[in-house]
């Protein structure tokens, strides 16, 4: 069994799938393991760290001759998979609804594509979900871009030439992402409130110590989708919800917006309008905008002014502290394939229940009942 940890193709992705860690790990299971020459360079993972953690280093071809499983952090060209196994495995985070006609490159060219962002969020998943893992560091970043370009301080703090006042941030969606950031603000001394339409959420906000703000009496305001995600609401919720933090979005000082729904456009949750209330000077950062984003004017890869208030548009964020989220994601990729690895194989056999979430194509053909359905 050869796995392959291929060097990432994609403009601006630093993060690598494998490091040295579980190299000796996938090593310890009775697998080979191959690493592109400068996989993680970007990351600052050298070559002679995967070299002496038993990997062979190469260049592609070598790296992709006879492997049983690819992986990646997003996924890589079809085009450029040339020498690996028939029917190889190519694990990746595989955006399967904004890069189909990739995915139908992949059955084409017989290899068995499982789209990590599929996994199922259950309880033995968990060690495996690179959503998760990744939206962690995600919030966290989020908040420190939201300071590197808010130019006041965010504790409050005590003078003797004055006090400066505590900033104010505002967390729109509170999944991994939105948990993150508001502990985070919180660390660096804000004022922190936080909204979402799951109300399950309101408990998670108030136990960080930030101030839930919700709508009230208003039918629907469950919002919870299958999995644990967030769905579509319905339209007296959206008028109600958009009342609610009209009035709020204008007192705040920094707010950072998180929210996504799988297969669908970001929902827009702040309006051209509701930034022109916000004092000059306040920051949005809107974690959604590569999805179509949550900030109306808020641009992919740009830090955009409108009405004196900075739109931070960021591309991959997760990407930005590449060391920590290659060590992550490199660590679900582990955990998943070990948890099926078969000893008397010397191969990962996958069950139904995970197997059928994230498997794309198999056999030439797209597989997956979400992707077939969209």
């Amino acid at each position: 069994m050869k796995i392959a940890i291929l060097k990432e193709q994609a403009a601006g992705e630093r993060r690598v799938a494998g490091t040295p860690e579980t190299v000796k790990k996938f090593i310890a299971l009775g697998a080979s393991v191959a690493v592109e020459a400068g996989a993680g360079a970007t990351a600052s993972i050298a070559d002679d760290a995967y070299a002496a953690a038993g990997a062979s280093v190469g260049d592609r071809a070598a790296t992709l001759a006879g492997a049983d499983i690819l992986l990646g952090v997003q996924g890589p060209d079809p085009a450029s998979l040339g020498g690996a196994a028939a029917g190889a495995w190519i694990v990746a985070g595989l955006n399967p609804f904004g890069e189909r006609a990739r995915i139908d490159a992949y059955a084409a060219g017989g290899y068995e594509a499982l789209a990590m962002e599929f996994m199922p969020r259950i309880t033995r998943a968990q060690s495996m979900d690179i959503l998760s893992s990744q939206s962690n560091l995600s919030g966290y970043k989020a908040v420190l871009d939201a300071a590197a370009e808010y130019d006041r301080a965010f504790p409050m703090m005590m003078t003797a030439a004055g006090t400066v006042s505590a900033a104010k941030c505002f967390v729109m969606g509170v999944g991994v992402a939105g948990l993150q950031a508001i502990a985070t603000a919180r660390r660096l001394g804000a004022q922190v409130s936080a909204t979402d339409v799951r109300a399950a959420t309101k408990e998670q906000i108030e136990s960080l110590g930030a101030k839930a703000i919700f709508v009230e009496k208003v039918a629907g305001i469950e919002g919870e989708g299958t999995g644990g995600y967030a769905t579509e609401m319905s339209d007296e919720y959206k008028a109600a919800q958009a009342e609610l933090v009209s009035s709020h979005i204008a007192k705040q000082d920094i707010v950072i917006t998180t929210a996504l729904i799988p297969g669908r456009p970001a929902p827009r949750l702040i309006s051209d309008a509701q930034i022109a209330s916000m004092k000059p000077g306040s920051v949005i950062v809107d974690l959604a905008v590569e999805q179509g984003g949550n900030v109306e004017g808020a641009v992919a890869g740009e830090v955009v002014v409108r009405h004196g208030v900075k739109i931070v548009g960021h591309r991959n964020v997760p990407s930005r502290l590449a060391a920590d989220t290659s060590a992550l994601f490199s660590r679900n990729l582990y955990n998943f394939l070990s948890a099926f690895w078969d000893k008397e194989k010397n191969a990962p056999v996958l069950d139904e229940e995970i197997g059928n979430a994230i498997r794309l194509t198999q056999g030439g053909k797209v597989v997956n009942e979400r992707l077939l359905a969209s």
